[in-house]
């Protein structure tokens, strides 16, 4: 009989890195003017203060909460199942205060934070004991998501606020590699490079950089070549806006060296947050 595989360092990271993230954000939701609750992000129909009543939803769900079902009118940023049960959550909070959406999150985190200290995770591809929004994540999937998610809508809110920052954050990084991870499928599937291929993005900025190439089979493997077919120079936050499918490829600054077409055909298929 096999044993289980045993996960636990792993995901207890990702447990306190989501800790660290979501006190990050209700540190910066409270230092927010009140003038800047209702200023537009770059997520379509979403303001300020949408950004901090969506994560003030999903972890008041994972931490045993309530779903709210409400009517929702239909909108151009609303598609599908999962965009119908994010806004409900949004909506159901649109009356409260910045203050009072930083406190729901702040106890719902301390709730599941607890949960998970007294029966810490231990098989990643376990299903959680909650999740939201029937996602058919395992327990590696949704402890991992839930830092990006966080720091993900930080960063739209510090980008509407004109307050950049955050990147020396535990979730900065963590969001990084996940997108880092992703550059295989992206230039093997999704950019369609050939047998022999390989990308490298830089970000100077950060100190960070990520590759891939194509083998034998057709498939991405990470890899960091010295001498790719195509190497992609960004600025962390223009890699994250783009893997994050914040932005298009033609708002950043990317400098290009080497094959450019198979450089933009990678830059225009980077958005892989779910």
């Amino acid at each position: 009989m096999t044993a289980a595989p045993d996960d636990r360092e792993l995901l207890a990271r990702f447990v306190e890195i989501w800790r660290d993230a979501a006190a990050r954000l209700c540190d910066l939701a409270r230092s927010l003017p009140e003038e800047s609750r209702h200023l537009p992000t770059d997520l379509e129909g979403w303001d300020v203060q949408d950004n901090v009543a969506h994560t003030a939803h999903l972890e008041t769900v994972l931490a045993g909460g309530p779903e709210e079902t409400i009517a929702v009118d239909e909108a151009p940023h609303i598609k599908g199942l999962v965009g119908l049960y994010t806004e409900q959550g949004v909506l159901a909070r649109r009356s409260r205060t910045m203050e009072e959406l930083a406190a729901e999150i702040e106890q719902a985190v301390a709730t599941r934070h607890a949960e998970l200290l007294a029966d810490p995770p231990t098989d990643g591809a376990a299903p959680p004991t909650r999740c939201f929004g029937g996602m058919p994540w395992d327990t590696r999937t949704l402890l991992s998501n839930r830092p990006l998610d966080i720091w993900m809508h930080e960063q739209d809110i510090r980008r509407a606020v004109g307050r950049p920052g955050g990147y020396d954050a535990p979730a900065a990084g963590h969001v990084l590699g996940v997108f880092g991870a992703a550059l295989p499928l992206v230039l093997a599937k999704r950019a369609g490079a050939p047998t022999g291929s390989s990308v490298r993005i830089d970000l100077s900025d950060v100190d960070r950089s990520f590759g891939a190439e194509v083998g034998a089979d057709g498939r991405g493997v990470r890899a960091l070549p010295d001498s790719p077919t195509a190497t992609i120079k960004l600025s962390a936050e223009d890699y994250v806006v783009l893997s994050g499918g914040r932005r298009a490829p033609e708002t950043v600054e990317a400098v290009i060296e080497g094959d450019t077409e198979l450089a933009r055909a990678v830059l225009a298929r980077l958005a892989v947050t779910p």
